[in-house]
């Protein structure tokens, strides 16, 4: 399923997605398969996330512990843990846009295609299991784009700290850091937190677009 994401992405560029789902479409494909490699995709990415997270936490652990060393190479290393991070969280941002966009194809298809009924039991059963769908999958919406969020001040700590560091190496940049790091440490462990309830949200909704 690895090549609809790059398939994805080559048709994001071109700004034609529309044309993206009708060649899915030809070759068998079709929007909720797209929709459940995606959230699969998202799930991924929001785990990689919370690794990541744990890793610039671990690093700046081994910073405010700092005794004695060379202070130019832990820059370094918490400036790549920065950097990691501020990857992973566009990563994480990314993979929810496409669920969106390709939510929003789905249900819009579904809906249109619920007059092309004769069968009122068939389009009523129909509509019942579109609606059924739709909710579900804003509840896994709403648990992403919250964890998301909480990505947010975890990211703005980081690059502070990053930027600090950079200008102020010395013994007493440290001291500065370490008042910094137990609210890093609570807003890690909430945004992980939250991350891993929009996972659980995902594998919920993937069995509910699966059956």
């Amino acid at each position: 399923m690895r090549l609809l994401s790059t398939l994805f992405l080559v048709f994001t560029l071109a700004g034609c997605q529309s044309a993206y789902y009708a060649t899915m479409e030809q070759v068998g494909i079709h929007k909720r398969d797209i929709m459940a490699d995606r959230v699969e995709a998202a799930s991924e990415a929001q785990q990689e996330a919370s690794e990541q997270f744990t890793s610039a936490l671990e690093a700046l652990s081994t910073l405010t512990n700092f005794d004695g060393g060379e202070l130019e190479a832990m820059y370094n290393t918490i400036n790549d843990q920065y950097e990691y991070s501020e990857k992973a969280v566009e990563n994480v941002r990314e993979r929810i846009k496409g669920v969106e966009d390709v939510s929003d194809a789905l249900f819009d298809e579904w809906q249109d295609e619920l007059s092309l009924y004769s069968s009122t039991k068939l389009r009523r059963e129909s509509e019942r299991k579109l609606k059924a769908t739709e909710r579900s999958y804003q509840q896994m919406l709403s648990a992403m784009k919250k964890a998301e969020s909480k990505m947010v001040p975890v990211l703005d700590t980081l690059r502070d700290n990053t930027l600090y560091l950079k200008h102020n190496l010395n013994a007493a940049a440290i001291g500065a850091l370490k008042g910094e790091f137990s609210d890093l440490e609570q807003d890690i462990n909430r945004a992980i937190k939250d991350m891993q309830l929009a996972i659980a949200e995902s594998e919920r909704f993937l069995s509910t677009l699966k059956n």
